[in-house]
Formats: structure tokens, sequence, C-alpha cells
């Protein structure tokens, strides 16, 4: 029961920065923007949040500063690709270089530096029962927050005005011209929020994950967080399971090796890239489950004729 309970424990925790990054990519997605930056922009949160934190002493400092950094970032794509109208796919691989690139120089000093992690929660009687406590009452609030943020965002896309428009505009940017609405404005504010969620998923990496900071610690998670878009069919709820899914997939092989099991830790190491792969297989298999909800007029550029 002790090392099941270890499992979900480290499983939920590998999960929420893929969650955190994800949920924002899926709002820029359905505005019609592909940014392929979710790396760049995580692991730039990773070091800015680190090194506010340490140079601070505040976790709280840190998660403002990764949420900052994610949102600079983002605002460079974004003025980019809506303003100048550049390519979208070539200038988020750009981004992602750039911030693999600019994480390494600010990191540089910090390496092997203590960290400060974030503090768990605890409600007397409730976090000291056996099992379910630690599970359900004993993570940071992060964690928490990922999960409300999902439930926000399901009811922003889907029980609001807002949230209509912002389809809209993924869907048909000239009918939503038309209307009166403005697309580039939209877009920028979409681009942002997934920005600052990418940035926040980064600094959950280096202040609660792992509390410290080494140069490329997003070891692709960003990667994943996109393939978790498709994976959700663009559905908030479906991302989250995608989330759980790859954080197990993540935690499973340190687990494998502590109990001995004689597989392989290359392979295990590899075992949540290979299931992306799998599950992006499988998914163009059945493009009628995607085209269901994938946006029309993602990727495309928007030039306003007046």
């Amino acid at each position: 029961m002790g090392v099941f309970e270890a499992v979900i424990l480290t499983v939920i925790t590998a999960a929420t920065p893929l969650l955190l990054a994800s949920i924002g990519e899926l709002i820029t997605e359905r505005s019609g923007v592909l940014n392929l930056g979710v790396e760049g922009m995580m692991v730039m949160g990773a070091v800015c949040g680190f090194a506010a934190a340490y140079t601070t002493g505040s976790a709280s400092i840190g998660i403002i500063a990764g949420i900052l950094a994610g949102i600079a970032m983002s605002i460079l794509f974004a003025f980019l690709t809506l303003s100048l109208v550049a390519n979208q796919v070539a200038t988020g691989l750009a981004l992602t270089l750039l911030g693999l690139g600019l994480s390494g120089m600010i990191g540089e000093s910090f390496v092997s530096k203590p960290g400060i992690g974030l503090p768990k929660l605890f409600i007397p009687y409730l976090t000291e029962i056996p099992f379910v406590g630690p599970i359900l009452f004993g993570h940071d609030g992060l964690v928490y927050a990922s999960l409300a943020l999902t439930a926000a965002v399901w009811w922003f896309l889907f029980r609001t005005r807002g949230g209509l428009i912002l389809r809209s505009v993924g869907d048909n940017h000239d009918s939503a011209h038309a209307l009166g609405y403005n697309v580039i404005r939209i877009r920028y504010l979409a681009v942002m929020f997934g920005g600052a969620c990418s940035g926040l998923a980064g600094a959950y990496l280096s202040l609660a994950y792992t509390p410290l900071w080494t140069e490329n610690m997003t070891a692709g998670r960003g990667w994943i967080a996109l393939a978790l878009v498709v994976f959700g069919t663009w559905l908030p709820w479906r991302v989250v399971a995608g989330a759980y899914l790859f954080g197990f997939m993540t935690i499973v092989g340190f687990h494998a090796q502590a109990l001995g099991i004689g597989i392989p830790s290359q392979f295990l190491s590899s075992l949540p890239y290979l299931a992306t792969i799998v599950v992006l297989v499988l998914i163009s298999m059945r493009k009628s489950l995607v085209s269901v909800h994938t946006p029309a007029s993602i990727g495309k550029p928007f030039v306003p004729s007046h």
C-alpha cells in the first residue's frame, strides 16, 4: 500500500506541469494559433522562477517570475506571427531554441544551488487519514490550481460569450472579423495566456517537481504538452486524462528501477516519448475523432482587410 501511495503521489506531481502547459496551449490553439514554442517558454519559466525564488527567498515571487517569463516569450512569438505574419511553425521552433539557449545563459550561476520548494498543503486530521489523506490533501497549491484552471477553461470555452468568440476566431477568422471582432487582439490574449501557463509549468518544475535548476530540465515536456492537446482533441477534460496518463508513463520507470525490475533504464526513460508517438499514430488513424474539434483556422495567418 505504501508503494502504491508513493506511485500515485509522484504521478500527480509529474502530471501537473504537463497539464498546466497543455491547457494553456489548448486556449492558444482554440484561437487559431499554433505555438510550437511551449518547450522554450517552459524552460524560461523554470530558470526565471528558480532565480527569482533563490534571490528573494520567496517561492511565490518565483511563481510570478515564471509566469512573467512565459508571457514575455509569448509576446515575442505573437508579435512575429500575428503582427509581422511570420510563419507560425518556424517561429515556434525558433522560440524553443531561443528559450533553451537563453535559459542556459541565465541559469549558469544557479546550477547546484539549493532550491526553495513549494509548501505542501496540510489540513489537520484530513491529511493524516491513511492513504487517502496524503493523496487528496497533501499536495502543493499548484496541483489544485491546475485542476481549478482546467475547470475554469472548460467553463470559459463552453459556457461564456467570450469562449464562443474565441472558438469562432479559431474556426473562421474571416467571419469573426466580418462580425466586428478584433481577431489579432483576441489571438494576442490567447497566446499570452498560453505563455503564462507554460511559464507557470516551468516554474513548477524548478520549485516543486525537483527544487533545483539544471540546464534543459524541461526534457521535452513542452513537446509532450503539444501532443496532449491533440490527444485531448482540444477538450479540457480529455487533456487532464492525457496529462495524468503521461505523468504515469514518466514516473513508472523510476518505480520499476526502485523495485529492482530488470528493464534497461534507457528504455524506461524513453517511455513517455514512445507513448507520445504511439498516441499520435493511433489518433492519425481516426481522423474523424480529431477533425470534429480541430480549430479550422489553426496555423493560418490572418491579415485584416481594413
